[in-house]
């Protein structure tokens, strides 16, 4: 079993979650519900796995506030 952690956003424009896991090239879908991106990234990263165990480029580490005057 592997676990990676993904980043999600929503699109402004279309209004679909988007998902990516840093540093791991082609980590990457969408969906219109955070179930359906769920599957959706874990078809995708199921292929990828399949090509061998990846070398991530970079690790995620988390999410900071910055507050600007």
């Amino acid at each position: 079993m592997h676990t990676f952690t993904a980043v999600i956003e929503r699109c402004p424009d279309t209004g679909l979650f988007v998902g990516y896991v840093p540093g791991f090239p082609g980590a990457h879908s969408q969906g219109e519900t955070l179930d359906e991106l769920n599957r959706n990234l874990e078809e995708v990263i199921g292929m990828l796995l399949e090509d061998g165990e990846p070398r991530l480029e970079s690790e995620f580490v988390g999410t900071q506030t910055v507050q600007v005057a």
